[in-house]
């Protein structure tokens, strides 16, 4: 083990934070690029971009759970996340690189659709971040102490992935899209392979004291996802009808998942944690901790998917390059701030309030900033500020969740339940992919994007009044704050 590791040194906060970031770079490569392609090159509708979208929760279902539950179990090349890290870099640097070619691979294949080759190139790069999300953020848990140095350790990530995050809009902005593409492919490459080399792994997990070790069968991964169950059966539906070419509205199956995810959040939300076992207690505290996540994301992927569709609408006088240039502008300051706060402010106020109070306080200010770009974003100025004032809230949500949820559950199943965890972030997107890309699609107004995640945002914010803090993690606040520091 490298010094630097044994001390938890900055340098190596930074290393352990680089794979992650090649993941996240990737992401921040498509979500500057895909809708723009798509929809200026392949002449695309709203509702087919989201549904290509959709391929990457799609993706995120069946990987993060299945990849986080193997990379529990196995060990080889020296480590039992590193190979996942590994495999899924390399992928990803080859799938970008399909991105911009969809019209050559749909030739090569012998395939007419582009929608349908758009779809299998946006499910081979999201199945390839997939493989490397869950093992670059659970390795994170596996080689730092609980509490405030796994804080840290998350808090850095974000810092280091937004600054790379950043730096994928402003290629955007200056270059163009083609020229961020082939050069994300190169840092993805880059940072996915070398760092893992300069991590050592526990070869053994700590499990939690009283907690007996077991197979993670359907059931007991069901019941994990028990507030999740109206996004799941609306995601189920959404996706068979569109694989049967069923195109007909029938309300009352958003009604009923709707009622269904509204009974089973608040029923969530409402359970009790005081007078229960330490296991008990973890599942509810992950369960209210899924609740309150899942909202944040139906509003961001909103944003995300149909952020193009706002400008155009909102702002007509422009051309698609401007267009395209507002977007990845607006996108770089959302990212510029979600990079400095994170280890410079959100990680030293969760000192002093608390982790999940620090989360509650950006989120229902992301929620605020929603509703002024629904109200006032008419110009790219206004757009501009407002997207700033957005990445509070977004700083927090690609960091302080990861250490709350960590602090809840077993260390040694932390693969699987980081991979039931981000099911609180792949369905609501299929959600905001599936169902509201048709409600975009038949409103007039396409404000209604940020209305939606305004809405969303709210329910979060106060989902996660909710969420109580772990207790060490509570006494130790109250601690600091009694002698001062």
């Amino acid at each position: 083990m490298l010094d630097i590791q044994k001390r938890l040194s900055p340098l190596f906060y930074g290393i352990l934070s680089l794979p992650s970031s090649a993941m996240g770079f990737a992401l921040s490569v498509q979500i500057a690029a895909l809708s723009w392609i798509l929809t200026t090159k392949y002449n695309l509708k709203i509702d087919e971009v989201g549904l290509v979208w959709a391929a990457g929760p799609i993706a995120g279902i069946f990987g993060q759970v299945i990849f986080g539950i193997v990379s529990d179990k196995v060990w080889f090349w020296g480590g039992r996340r590193r190979p996942f890290i590994l495999i899924g870099g390399v992928m990803a640097a080859l799938s970008l690189l399909a991105l911009p070619n969809i019209e050559i691979v749909s030739s090569a294949l012998g395939v007419e659709g582009l929608l349908a080759v758009a779809i299998a190139v946006a499910l081979t790069l999201d199945l390839s971040i997939n493989v490397g999300f869950n093992p670059t953020r659970t390795i994170i848990a596996d080689v730092t102490p609980e509490g405030q140095p796994r804080t840290k350790g998350y808090t850095w990530m974000q810092t280091i992935s937004g600054t790379f995050g950043m730096s994928a809009y402003l290629i955007s902005a200056i270059w163009d899209n083609y020229t961020l593409i082939y050069a994300g492919a190169i840092m993805v490459l880059l940072m996915s392979v070398l760092p893992p080399f300069f991590i050592e792994e526990p070869r053994v997990l700590n499990t939690s004291e009283g907690v007996k070790e077991r197979r993670s069968g359907l059931g007991d991964i069901l019941m994990n996802l028990l507030p999740l169950w109206g996004f799941l059966l609306y995601a189920s539906y959404g996706i068979t009808a569109r694989i049967i070419g069923f195109e007909g509205g029938h309300p009352w199956v958003e009604l009923i998942c709707l009622a269904l995810t509204i009974a089973l959040i608040g029923y969530t939300l409402a359970q009790r944690e005081e007078g229960r076992t330490k296991a008990v207690t973890g599942k509810m505290g992950f369960q209210k901790v899924l609740a309150a996540h899942a909202f944040t994301w139906v509003g961001i992927q909103t944003m995300f998917v149909y952020m193009f569709a706002f400008v155009q609408h909102r702002m007509p006088a422009l051309d698609d390059l401007k267009m395209g240039q507002v977007v990845s502008i607006s996108f770089l300051i959302f990212n510029a701030v979600a990079a400095v706060l994170p280890a410079f402010v959100l990680e030293p106020l969760t000192r002093k309030i608390g982790r999940v109070r620090t989360h509650f306080l950006c989120i229902a200010t992301m929620a605020a900033a929603y509703a002024g770009v629904w109200l006032l974003g008419h110009s790219p100025m206004a757009v501009y500020v407002l997207m700033g004032v957005l990445g509070i809230g977004w700083a927090a949500t690609v960091s302080l969740p990861f250490a709350i949820m960590s602090q809840k559950v077993d260390q040694g199943r932390m693969g699987l339940y980081m991979g039931l965890f981000n099911l609180s972030v792949v369905l609501p997107q299929l959600v905001a992919s599936l169902g509201i890309g048709q409600l975009i699609e038949r409103t007039a107004d396409k404000g209604i994007i940020f209305l939606v995640a305004t809405v969303s945002l709210g329910i979060s914010a106060l989902a996660w009044t909710m969420v109580k803090d772990d207790k060490n993690e509570a006494q130790s606040v109250k601690a600091g704050g009694a002698s001062g520091h």
